[in-house]
């Protein structure tokens, strides 16, 4: 079903809104994993949720405003480009997953998280100049896998909810 422009500017705005939501409440859980820049990615939901039922192009537009909103709301400018980096190589890689029909949303959800830690990763070793960060890079894929697994699993349920009613 092919929405009207309203509507799908309505449910994208929706999306952006819940992405922030998202976001903000991240910020307020004290979970310390002992590990820096470890997070759950709450707002990754969004995200796959977007992937699955708008498309890539709606789900990058999405990401990148919900990066920069959050970035000016809850944090700075490097906040903006680690998590910029890492949500436009997490999307673009789920959506190639996507495409190829073998992985499952959860699945498609790792590779999400393992990326944008990389994306990230990748980041800090160029902002700090410092190659030995690479060392870094198993426990954050380990980090990408256990949280892009949990972020998987409750998109799966959300998006097998709603897919029937939403569709841009």
């Amino acid at each position: 079903m092919q929405l009207p422009d309203n509507k799908k500017i309505a449910y994208l705005s929706l999306m952006i809104a819940l992405s922030l939501i998202f976001s903000y409440i991240e910020t307020l859980i004290p979970l310390n994993f002992g590990i820096a820049g470890v997070k759950i990615g709450l707002a990754n939901i969004i995200s796959v949720i977007a992937l699955y039922l708008f498309g890539f192009g709606y789900s990058l537009f999405i990401v990148i405003i919900r990066v920069i909103l959050s970035g000016f709301l809850f944090g700075n400018l490097f906040s903006i480009i680690y998590s910029l980096t890492g949500g436009i190589l997490s999307i673009s890689i789920m959506y190639f997953l996507k495409k190829t029909d073998k992985f499952s949303i959860t699945g498609v959800s790792i590779g999400g998280g393992v990326f944008h830690n990389a994306g990230q990763l990748l980041v800090a070793v160029l902002v700090i100049n410092e190659l030995k960060l690479y060392f870094y890079f198993p426990v954050l894929i380990i980090a990408g896998v256990i949280m892009g697994t949990i972020i998987g699993i409750i998109s799966s349920i959300i998006i097998s909810r709603v897919e029937t009613y939403v569709r841009i």
